[in-house]
């Protein structure tokens, strides 16, 4: 059994220069491309707070994330709510999560905290996990995490079946992704989140949880309103 002759390497190079010597025929004498336009808008959606506020929460809903608003008063309690109504037993926990967020978390929901000891079977036995963002994107209804303090590594929000996000608003609230960039580091490690995992064959029929959490989550920490 004979196999066939590999093309030399020539043969290939001079195929390819015989097609650009085409191209550079074809253009000659051509005018220089105009510059492109860059007066794109950076955002379609006002800057007031509580318009943001309310975009980012009608698209989290869109794409079938459950949303829920808190003041920081309520936070423990809902977190703790949230928990026993997806019967879950177990929560990590990202390093630099603020402790208050599950002080009313009762004992037998077990917490993880992710010190070395949450090997990849271990989280993927672990129900729930509870984590911060670095910012949200209202016109996409998109969570941006950029595994910092209260965030964790990707593993953390990829693995567990629920994923509990808590966003602080207005603060990491931004319009769009033009300006969430600038608050972003792009050397670290970027997760960005538009809903529960999912995915669809050819036939549109959707499937979730196939890539990360099936279940998300996402608590709108609104600031407590001034005393007058």
């Amino acid at each position: 059994m004979t196999s066939s002759p590999t093309p030399a390497p020539a043969a290939a190079s001079g195929s390819r220069e015989r097609i650009l010597a085409r191209i550079r025929a074809a253009v000659a004498g051509a005018p220089e491309a105009p510059e492109p336009d860059r007066g794109y808008l950076r955002q379609h959606a006002p800057d007031a707070p509580a318009t943001l506020t309310a975009l980012l929460h009608e698209n989290l809903a869109d794409y079938r994330a459950v949303v829920h608003r808190t003041a920081p008063g309520g936070l423990p309690e809902l977190v703790a709510r949230l928990l026993a109504a997806h019967g879950a037993r177990s929560v990590a926990v990202p390093p630099g999560l603020d402790d208050q967020w599950l002080s009313a978390t009762p004992d037998e929901i077990e917490r993880r905290p992710d010190d070395g000891s949450l090997t990849a079977r271990r989280l993927d036995a672990t129900d729930a996990v509870l984590t911060g963002c670095a910012v949200a994107v209202a016109e996409t209804g998109t969570l941006v995490l950029d595994a910092g303090p209260g965030q964790g590594r990707r593993a953390l929000t990829l693995v567990p079946d629920l994923h509990l996000c808590v966003v602080r608003v207005p603060d990491q609230v931004v319009a769009s992704v033009p300006l969430a960039l600038p608050r972003l580091d792009p050397a670290r490690p970027l997760t960005w989140i538009s809903g529960p995992s999912a995915t669809s064959d050819i036939e549109l029929d959707r499937v979730e949880g196939v890539h990360g959490p099936r279940r998300l989550e996402v608590i709108l920490l609104e600031e407590e309103p001034a005393v007058s």
